[in-house]
């Protein structure tokens, strides 16, 4: 439905009224929180129409937290059979490409995680897409990985465009690097957040009265402290890295699901708890937590920096609801009524 209202300037905005998405490589439904929670703040009715990730503790959690199961094997999909949706958010898996000669882009994915998302926007088309992925994505193979999936997505006739951003510029006290990559079937004009968005301290992070089964053993405790110069008087999280270094910040750096259970240390003497680490990540501790201390370490550490991915929907709903310039251009014609009903049969039409 299109409503259309006059404005002093005769400006007018495109605004979405309901969303269908899915939701692959889920895990513990980092990226499905974000949106949800935008599209909240924003009015858009939403659906996820498909979640999918094989992995069998995150599918508890998800379930636990969203009410499904996400489906299992994404090779097991058949993209025919995904539902039609208007955007695809996918925090896929970082494959070496194995194919080396003169191919490029779509045909170049083959044999990748990456491939079973590049066959869905082929089949669906679906508006827009936001997907996630490690910083070390951009260097890989000297930027070729990097360019063949860029390739891939502008041969399925994608505008596409990528961002390293980091949780400490977005209200996080966690360094936690990641490359985003959003992309739209239309011509738009996306801008990507700067972030600045002052840090919670580690207060409003850490739990009190936390259970002995977290601490470090005395040996590991005083092992951390022989290597510390100074100790500060604020609460720190002591990292020690694969050199042997330790470091003491006033925030954490990125949690890691394959790291040694004492690499991150609270002041030096416990490991995180598993509300803490959610919490890193910008999850609400209204949260469910169904799975023990280990699973919790490798979902926590595979899952998204929440308040990041929220800046990244939130410009790209702002994309897509962008300023159009003139009534006279809009409803030259039948335009507005036959051509934005066509294209947009889900937004509105309002004043800027």
């Amino acid at each position: 439905m299109i409503d259309k209202q006059k404005i002093p300037n005769n400006g007018w905005r495109i605004r979405l009224k309901e969303l269908k998405y899915i939701d692959l490589f889920c895990g513990i439904g980092g990226l499905r929180l974000a949106v949800e929670n935008i599209a909240r703040e924003k009015g858009i009715s939403t659906s996820c129409v498909l979640s999918s990730d094989i992995d069998s503790d995150s599918q508890a959690m998800y379930e636990a937290n969203f009410g499904e199961k996400p489906f299992g094997d994404i090779h097991k999909i058949s993209a025919s059979n995904v539902p039609d949706h208007d955007l695809l958010l996918a925090g896929f898996p970082c494959q070496p490409f194995s194919i080396i000669g003169e191919r490029k882009g779509f045909e170049d994915t083959r044999g990748t995680l990456f491939f079973e998302i590049v066959r869905i926007l082929a089949e669906k088309k679906p508006r827009m897409f936001v997907l996630e992925n490690v910083k070390q994505l951009v260097g890989h193979d000297k930027g070729h990985t990097l360019k063949r999936i860029m390739e891939s997505l502008e041969e399925l006739g994608y505008m596409a465009q990528y961002k390293v951003l980091n949780a400490l510029n977005f209200g996080l006290p966690q360094k936690r690097e990641r490359v985003f990559i959003v992309g739209f079937k239309e011509s738009v004009e996306f801008r990507w957040s700067k972030g600045g968005v002052p840090m919670k301290s580690l207060e409003e992070i850490l739990e009190d009265n936390v259970s002995e089964f977290y601490y470090a053993s005395e040996m590991i405790k005083q092992n951390r402290l022989a290597k510390r110069d100074r100790i500060s008087t604020h609460r720190t999280v002591w990292h020690e890295n694969k050199g042997g270094h330790v470091s003491a910040y006033n925030y954490s750096c990125a949690l890691r699901a394959g790291a040694s259970y004492n690499y991150l240390l609270v002041d030096g003497e416990r490991r995180l708890t598993e509300r803490e680490m959610l919490r890193l990540q910008g999850f609400p501790d209204s949260f469910k937590i169904v799975r023990n201390y280990g699973a919790m370490r490798k979902l926590t550490g595979n899952s998204v920096a929440v308040p990041v991915v929220e800046a990244v929907i939130r410009a790209v709903f702002e994309a897509i609801e962008g300023k159009h310039k003139t009534e006279q251009q809009l409803t030259q014609g039948s335009f507005l009524t036959d051509v934005l009903s066509k294209h947009y049969p889900k937004v509105a039409i309002s004043c800027y």
